[in-house]
């Protein structure tokens, strides 16, 4: 693990106008980890990452990027920081193939003249050294599953060689073998070195292939678990707010019924 965070975030506050979305919200992901963010709806999630990825200049605080701080006021900043996002939407081209959606807006050329050979070569490389198992990069992206346009997305992220790549819900509206290839897919990334932030909202996602669990609650931090040492109550403590909720509950009535 590095002595410095890939990125760390020093009391960052957003507002929108009288709305104060994020207060004094501290956050370090480090190279070689998965960092899951997650907190109820209108906890922050989103406003947060797009602080990170250029989309929202925050308003008070301290981005620091391997231990200097840095100004991501749009982002250009943040990709050439070497941050990559992957949104819900996925972004991806439905009439195109996975090549061309892959190298779009940074197509390969040779002279004035596409590159077409290259950038399948580079494609199909950069799709076996993370195992996504698709029919062939020259199929539409209209004709791949769920969970195929979602590594894809994700495999497009890392066309830029990034440092950072966050992840917004990858598994939402996912199958169970979807979601299985998508979290595989997540773990090769920390394997190949990458910091990784992963939103969810699926708890056995986050415990399956998070290191740490940051929470948010109402804009501000409440918490962040090592996944080895916490449990799924603690985290659900800390997203509600309560000590007692369903969750514990029937933990309690499971617990008792044992004895």
């Amino acid at each position: 693990m590095s002595a410095a965070p890939v990125l760390a975030l020093r009391g960052i506050s957003k507002r929108f106008g009288a709305v104060q979305a994020l207060t004094d919200v501290d956050l370090e992901v480090r190279a070689g980890s998965v960092l899951a963010l997650v907190g109820d709806n209108g906890a922050g999630k989103s406003t947060l990452v797009k602080t990170i990825a250029g989309v929202h200049p925050i308003d008070d605080g301290t981005l620091e990027w391997e231990g200097r701080p840095v100004t991501v006021a749009r982002p250009q900043d943040a990709q050439h920081l070497g941050v990559a996002t992957v949104y819900q939407d996925l972004a991806l081209c439905d009439n195109l193939d996975v090549v061309a959606n892959l190298f779009l807006g940074r197509e390969a050329t040779r002279g004035k003249v596409l590159d077409e050979v290259a950038m399948e070569k580079r494609a199909q490389e950069l799709l076996d050294s993370l195992s996504i198992r698709i029919p062939s990069v020259r199929i539409p992206i209209a004709s791949l599953s769920g969970g195929q346009r979602q590594v894809v997305a994700i495999a497009r992220a890392l066309v830029g060689d990034p440092k950072l790549v966050i992840l917004d819900e990858p598994t939402a509206a996912l199958g169970v073998e979807q979601t299985a290839q998508v979290l595989d897919l997540v773990e090769r990334l920390r394997e190949r070195g990458l910091a990784v932030i992963l939103i969810s909202h699926n708890m056995a996602d986050v415990l399956a292939v998070a290191d740490q669990v940051a929470v948010l609650r109402l804009g501000r931090n409440n918490g962040v678990f090592d996944v080895a040492d916490t449990s799924h109550e603690e985290i659900i403590s800390a997203i509600t707010g309560a000590t007692e909720n369903a969750v514990t509950r029937r933990k309690a009535r499971t617990t008792e019924a044992a004895q």
